[in-house]
């Protein structure tokens, strides 16, 4: 448009009541461009000008090759078709055309119209200002509310906002559809029974398999707090992590739906001597690895610092290619970031992999994961128990065993005679790092952040490992045990309970308020 330039001066110049002009040119073929251009009569000249100046730089990017468009900026807008499309109350000659002299009568009447005018506009503009201040007074007390129920709910141990429990019913399964899916959650199907609920295999309607917790009845958790939990344990993601599908939530029926992991768990080949032939070093030391990367992910790389608390071989799962998969995450704890360490009152585990200082007084922290992790690298390597290793003459556990060896310089003794070793120096690596974790004094044992490396780099040197917990001697007859201090959360299942009802330590997750 030639005209653009002197259209958007001629608006910008306005006065208070009006800032907008109206044009035509010529185009090819014989084409009449009509345009218009304006801004809000309050903005200043220059103002006017910037505003306008930018529509124009989008006109190619909107209208580009178009007959006609219209572009519209906070403060102005520009139009142009080939057509007459401006009128009243826009003069519809363009500008360059001079308009007769008005008669007296003419100036009169325009005066008039423009009071009535201007009158009109200040009404307006009054109850529009009402009308938005009360607008803006009602939304601040809707913030204020809202404000105050989040607060209400972090109270009651959540880290998230209700806002995003909404989020949860995308996650939500129909638990008629986890009957069907479960075939009535028939024994034919169950795949392990622990002390917080059955797992069930089952497959949807579209094909895909599922692992289905079918949790304990009785765990006095709200509804609220469920969703609230299942969201947080879904937003977990990494490769050596259990996958959380969704939930269902119907009466005092609670399901949790997660991926299905074709090879079952890891004791059900560490510790069978049929199935231990077919994991090779190279298979183990690519589940120690995976296990230990899992483990850094919760301790310091989610959202939360999540200490597991209960892991173990049988709550490891192997995919068809044998990666690893931590799961089961029904005594976890949830960390703020900058949170270390924890108390409680209620010692839930499985013997033989907790650590002292949780079993004894309940203080539990990323250094109790550590020391579980430490047990399970001693099992990879040996093929055995924790809490039911024998060899020979001695009658002692495997820690305390390998413990002996190592100090005696040969720690090969250990490792196990159904295993196809690879490289020797990474078996005795890891019994190194395995001795390391489980170090009885908690501030020598390695973070995850520091076991990582240990594990992918052979040129870290290691510290020496000091004597491990639960030290047993079998010439003394000493035994540090757990005694009455430790509830097992191994297998319950008990006739006095109804079906899906058992002893019920804890709920999902337990949450610590900011």
């Amino acid at each position: 448009m030639d005209q653009s330039d002197g259209l958007k001066i001629e608006a910008a110049s306005g006065g208070s009541l009006r800032k907008y002009a109206t044009g035509q040119t010529k185009a090819p073929d014989f084409l009449t461009i009509y345009a218009l251009v304006q801004c809000t009569p309050d903005l200043p000249q220059q103002q006017c000008i910037n505003c306008l100046d930018y529509v124009y730089s989008r006109i190619p990017n909107c209208c580009s090759g178009k007959v006609g468009g219209r572009v519209v900026g906070p403060t102005c807008s520009v139009r142009y078709e080939k057509y007459l499309f401006y009128g009243s109350p826009y003069d519809p000659r363009p500008p360059s055309q001079k308009a007769p002299a008005p008669s007296n009568n003419t100036i009169n009447n325009a005066t008039e119209g423009q009071k009535s005018s201007h009158k009109s506009r200040n009404i307006i503009i009054a109850v529009v200002a009402t009308v938005a201040g009360v607008v803006l007074i009602i939304f601040f007390l809707v913030c204020l509310r809202l404000r105050k129920s989040k607060k209400n709910v972090q109270a009651i141990e959540t880290y998230e906002p209700v806002d995003e429990i909404e989020s949860a019913e995308s996650l939500q399964y129909n638990f008629e559809t986890i009957k069907v899916a479960t075939d009535q959650f028939s024994e034919d199907n169950k795949l392990g029974q622990g002390g917080f609920g059955a797992v069930y295999k089952g497959r949807l309607a579209n094909g895909q398999d599922i692992a289905v917790k079918r949790l304990c009845r009785g765990s006095g958790q709200g509804d609220l707090e469920f969703k609230n939990e299942v969201m947080l344990v879904a937003k977990l993601q990494h490769r050596n992590l259990v996958r959380l599908l969704g939930f269902s939530l119907e009466s005092s029926e609670r399901l949790l739906v997660y991926e299905f992991v074709q090879n079952a768990s890891l004791d059900h080949f560490i510790f069978d001597p049929r199935n231990r032939v077919t994991l090779d070093w190279d298979r183990r030391y690519k589940i120690i690895g995976g296990v230990a990367r899992g483990l850094l992910y919760l301790h310091e790389d989610s959202r939360l610092r999540i200490i597991h608390r209960d892991l173990k071989a049988s709550n490891i799962l192997l995919d068809e290619e044998m990666n690893p998969k931590i799961a089961d995450f029904g005594m976890a704890r949830l960390f703020v970031v900058d949170q270390t360490q924890g108390n409680t009152s209620r010692i839930v585990g499985t013997y033989g992999y907790m650590a002292p200082e949780y079993a004894m007084h309940g203080h539990f922290s990323v250094k109790s994961d550590v020391f579980s992790f430490g047990v399970l690298i001693l099992e990879i390597v040996s093929g055995q128990k924790n809490n039911s290793f024998r060899q020979g003459e001695y009658v002692e556990d495997l820690l305390s065993y390998t413990w002996r060896i190592y100090r005696e310089g040969n720690t090969s003794k250990m490792v196990d005679p159904l295993m196809r070793v690879g490289s020797a120096s990474e078996v005795m690596r890891c019994i190194h790092i395995g001795l390391l974790c489980v170090q009885e004094n908690i501030e020598n044992r390695p973070t995850m952040n520091a076991i990582v490396p240990m594990l992918n780099s052979n040129s870290l040197s290691l510290p020496l490992p000091s004597e491990p917990a639960f030290f047993m001697r079998s010439n003394t007859g000493s035994h540090m045990s757990f005694g009455s201090d430790f509830n097992s959360r191994e297998t319950t299942k008990s006739s006095n309970h109804p079906k899906n009802d058992c002893i019920n330590e804890a709920s999902i997750t337990e949450l610590f308020p900011r």
